[in-house]
């Protein structure tokens, strides 16, 4: 089982991967090069999206704004 710290370094490193493909992707490049990169990008965006899945099972969303406890406003004098 990998511990939280090692999950944590292989998102950091598939966010790092995709950063670095979409600034190839910035560059000239052929239409094979670019292929393959669009390849990886998704591949990478892929084993991000399982890894934090599994990482952070539970979603977090906010309620809606109506649903929103409301905050203390102390009145001005």
């Amino acid at each position: 089982m990998m511990t939280l710290e090692h999950k944590l370094a292989r998102l950091r490193t598939h966010r790092n991967n995709i950063h670095r493909y979409h600034r190839l992707l910035k560059t000239r490049l052929s239409d094979l090069e670019r292929e393959y990169i669009e390849s990886r990008l998704s591949v990478e965006r892929a084993a991000l999206v399982n890894l934090a899945r599994t990482t952070f099972p539970v979603p977090f969303k906010m309620p809606p704004p109506e649903q929103q406890p409301q905050t203390f406003k102390p009145e001005v004098a």
